[in-house]
């Protein structure tokens, strides 16, 4: 059983998360409202971990086991191409991706990770001290390893969530990611890894350590590196942090690109596209204002979804008798995951508080946006 969820607007582009070994996809939920104004967000646990527990005895899963898993769930889910982030096991996964699957990924960030990480005895080592004493023979260890000194003492609250969920890992999963981190060797592969990729670490991360970093950008062709200051669970240490480095990477550092991103994401190409073809001397600094402050410092605000701040703007634009921008919106808000139903409920509010004439303007309105676009309504 693959368990997953799926979180953005229809119209943004995918994001797909894959988690370090003995954790769940929980672990990236404290980034995702700083990046649900940019994408469409899947989150899935591994094969033996949380809800995708599927083990029946000690086999030994491999990384292209693992790989397949994400191709597989990207055609259930009709995803054609996605940005990729795995940290550590997941940073396996994504060199896998990376290497067999390159068409299939925009960008990919390898987190806390190696090409090569650990040597059997360490992974059979670790099989058997669970198989014998339960997760609870490494659970202090492995904190003490994921967080640092500093991180542990100042978030109590968050290192005992982790731990908690560290502790419901599956033995048998678990054990048997163990058997594909063990036998996952990229060394001699990277330099066939055709994606543009970040690798991020941790100034203390005691696993995979800033060497093993570098090694990786010194093999892929297209690819920089980023230390944080952290341990191996940079993403849980640091998640407003890590999420601004995943946008400046995926996006673009500066506030146009940010806002460019989402505007497309909202209003779709063809009018970005088409109101772009209309800039000259005199109109270039408003559509740049356009782009940088609305798009790029407002709607990007992680506080409202899309969703609902296609809604709150759909009912201002009624409320100001604006006709050209309300159309514009109701036509982009199906990006956002509107329906024709939340609109008709925001004009039935509008009639109550901005007024009957209003209210059937925007009716109208909105019918021929939905008769133009082919909407059932």
């Amino acid at each position: 059983m693959r368990a997953f969820k799926i979180q953005g607007t229809p119209n943004s582009p995918v994001l797909i998360f894959s988690n370090s070994l003995g954790s769940e996809m929980m672990m990236w939920d404290e980034l995702i409202p700083y990046l649900l104004p940019y994408f469409r967000i899947v989150q899935y646990d591994t094969r033996g971990h949380g809800s995708s527990k599927n083990s029946i005895g000690l086999e030994g899963y491999s990384i292209e086991q693992l790989g397949r898993d994400v191709i597989d769930l990207m055609d259930e889910l009709q995803i054609g191409k996605a940005y990729f982030c795995g940290l550590s096991m997941g940073g396996l996964i994504g060199q896998y991706l990376g290497i067999n699957h390159p068409n299939r990924f925009k960008k990919i960030v390898l987190s806390n990770t190696g090409a090569k990480i650990g040597n059997d005895e360490r992974w059979n080592g670790r099989i058997e001290t669970i198989g014998k004493n339960g997760m609870q023979a490494i659970v202090d260890d492995t904190i003490e390893r994921w967080f640092t000194e500093e991180f542990r003492s100042q978030k109590p609250e968050k290192v005992a969530e982790t731990k908690a969920m560290f502790l419901r890992s599956d033995i048998v999963g678990y054990s048997n990611c163990c058997c594909a981190i063990r036998d996952a060797d990229f060394r001699n592969q990277l330099q066939n890894m055709n994606v543009e990729t970040l690798v991020i670490t941790g100034d203390e991360d005691p696993v995979t350590n800033i060497e093993q970093a570098e090694f990786l950008v010194s093999k892929i062709p297209k690819s920089r590196l980023k230390v944080l200051h952290a341990r191996h669970l940079a993403a849980t240490e640091l998640p407003k942090e890590y999420a601004r480095v995943l946008i400046d990477f995926f996006v673009g550092e500066s506030t146009f690109d940010k806002g460019m991103h989402v505007r497309r994401s909202v209003l779709g190409d063809a009018h970005v596209d088409k109101a772009n073809s209309k800039i000259n001397d005199f109109n270039a600094d408003f559509q740049s204002f356009i782009t940088n402050y609305a798009w790029g410092e407002i709607w990007t605000r992680p506080g409202l979804s899309k969703h609902n701040k296609s809604l709150i703007t759909m009912a201002m634009l009624i409320a100001l008798n604006r006709p050209a921008e309300f159309k514009m919106h109701v036509k982009a808000a199906f990006n956002n995951g509107v329906t024709v139903d939340e609109i008709k409920e925001v004009i039935m509010q509008s009639a109550l508080y901005c007024g009957l004439p209003a209210a059937n303007d925007a009716f109208h309105l909105a019918l021929e946006v939905f008769i133009e676009n082919d909407i059932n309504y």
